[in-house]
């Protein structure tokens, strides 16, 4: 068994077609199909379904394809551990946002890290909460920024920043002439929320009051839930971040919540296995340059990110 045979299974199992698998792994059709089938051979067990169209995996070769995965991932943590003793920050990268940190930390990320880091291949993807750590797990991704705390195994989180909430109302509402807003008094009805999946849903659920929430609407973007309430009235919550994009006007219908502050911690999730140290502090600096200082976590803000 060997590493290019994995690369190969892996291939095959992206495109499902022995000509396009040859292709993105630059070698020809029969030199793969021959790599495949030995090592179909030595492992005594069939990984694809070749009768199919396209071809599929049996269910033996998905849990082949599995640890391949998790190999592979490791195999590259060791080459890219050696990057790192000799300082050197380059080679790719995979990381996540979930959908409500991306709109203001993705643009400026992306530049960013490209003007510092020049030499990192860099892909970034959105994805929610249960998908990032699914990924995560199963090493398809090398780390992700998102909400927290997860309280997941095996998975290390590092605080990146903080961010407050703000009730946005509609001036049509009698919860708009107040000048902020207790957290317990801060009613579900009339309330707009995103839709199943964020986890800043969750998140308002948790400090709203509590009582049935038939009342509520859901939606798929905070960009979505300011409209709704400039159109429909009721009222809606926000993160701190999404102020700077709100017009004068919008502005003038934000409302502190207080009482306790409704806030919440913005982390940097990576498998407690990732050996890439230069890497995470790369995307800890990054982060550094965009969010206000006042934001940041305090450790974050005085040390780097020891492994």
């Amino acid at each position: 068994m060997t590493l290019q045979q994995l690369e190969y299974v892996l291939a095959l199992d992206k495109t499902r077609h022995f000509v396009r698998a040859a292709e993105l792994c630059g070698v020809t059709q029969p030199t793969l199909s021959a790599m495949v089938q030995k090592l179909e051979d030595e492992l005594a067990c069939k990984i694809f379904d070749r009768s199919s169209h396209p071809i599929v995996p049996t269910p033996a070769g998905e849990k082949i394809i599995k640890n391949a995965i998790t190999v592979l991932y490791n195999v590259n943590q060791l080459r890219e551990s050696v990057s790192d003793i000799k300082e050197s920050v380059s080679g790719e990268l995979h990381i996540a946002m979930i959908p409500t940190v991306a709109p203001y930390l993705l643009p400026r990320f992306i530049e960013t890290f490209h003007i510092d880091f020049p030499e990192v291949t860099l892909r970034v993807t959105e994805m929610h909460t249960e998908t990032v750590i699914s990924k995560l797990q199963a090493a398809e991704i090398d780390m992700a920024i998102l909400a927290t705390p997860l309280n997941v195994d095996n998975i290390l989180e590092v605080p990146l920043y903080y961010e407050k909430f703000a009730a946005y109302v509609s001036p049509s509402e009698p919860l708009w002439e107040q000048t902020e807003i207790l957290s317990n008094d801060l009613p579900s009805d009339r309330l707009w929320v995103l839709a199943e999946g964020h986890c800043l849903r969750n998140q308002v659920f948790n400090f709203c009051e509590s009582k049935s929430h038939a009342a509520t609407y859901e939606a798929g973007s905070i960009d979505t839930l300011v409209k709704i309430v400039d159109v429909n009235g009721g009222h809606t919550i926000i993160p701190e971040l999404h102020i700077d994009l709100l017009s004068d006007v919008q502005k003038k219908n934000l409302r502190a919540i207080v009482m306790p502050e409704a806030t919440r911690e913005i982390a940097l999730i990576f498998r407690e296995d990732y050996v890439r140290e230069g890497l995470i502090n790369a995307v800890a600096d990054a982060v550094k340059k965009i969010i206000p200082h006042h934001m940041l976590d305090t450790r974050l803000k005085k040390f780097a990110i020891k492994l």
